[in-house]
């Protein structure tokens, strides 16, 4: 089944897809994204959709290509405690996430030291700025490297593109606390640590 139909005309997924673009359409027009962390219809089971590791929406295997349906999608994703859902007022279904939901593509950067402000855009054109509500995180890979990550909103966090990562841990400094000194960046005066700076840590 081909995916790349316009979310707004008659033409639409079909089965589960179909039936969350019909719930989304009958809620009444809002600023920002829904409320769907009020939401909590009963659970229908998993569907075949699944958000790839580079970010690439994929439903019963074939991508997702129209951008306009992955950005109406995300705006109903929510993280449970047990697994990542699609959320509408009348239905909630489970999808499969290989990483993190979101990737994000863009990055701006103003100011420096503890004035710096970083903000991102994701693949789905979520604007994200850097601040304690919305923090960075460092993951680690099984080679020892670092993944750089950044909180959009709720449960649901967006993975740098290697390049960004490459750029954000170019802002990195260190500093000494408590526990030794710390290689980290710094951003809306928050200080977000990536690893030890004295023990081999620092990327």
């Amino acid at each position: 089944m081909t995916t790349d139909e316009n979310a707004t005309s008659g033409d639409r997924p079909e089965g589960a897809l179909g039936r969350l673009l019909e719930a989304i359409d009958k809620e009444p027009a809002r600023r920002g994204p829904p409320p769907v962390d009020k939401w909590n219809p009963a659970f229908c089971g998993e569907i075949d959709l699944r958000i790839a590791a580079d970010g690439s929406w994929h439903y019963m295997g074939t991508p997702i290509a129209r951008p306009a349906l992955v950005r109406l999608f995300s705006s109903i994703l929510r993280k449970d405690p047990e697994r990542y859902v699609l959320v509408t007022p009348v239905e909630r279904v489970g999808i499969t996430v290989d990483d993190l939901p979101f990737t994000a593509v863009e990055m701006a950067v103003e100011g420096s030291a503890g004035d710096r402000q970083i903000a991102f855009r994701t693949s789905v054109d979520d604007v994200v700025a850097v601040s304690r509500e919305n923090p960075l995180r460092f993951d680690s890979d099984e080679r020892g490297g670092v993944r750089p990550a950044v909180r959009v909103r709720g449960g649901l966090w967006a993975r740098l593109t290697r390049s960004l990562a490459l750029d954000l841990i170019e802002l990195g400094e260190e500093r000494e606390t408590q526990d030794g000194v710390v290689f980290g960046v710094s951003a809306a005066r928050q200080f977000f640590p990536i690893g030890r700076a004295d023990t081999g840590d620092r990327p």
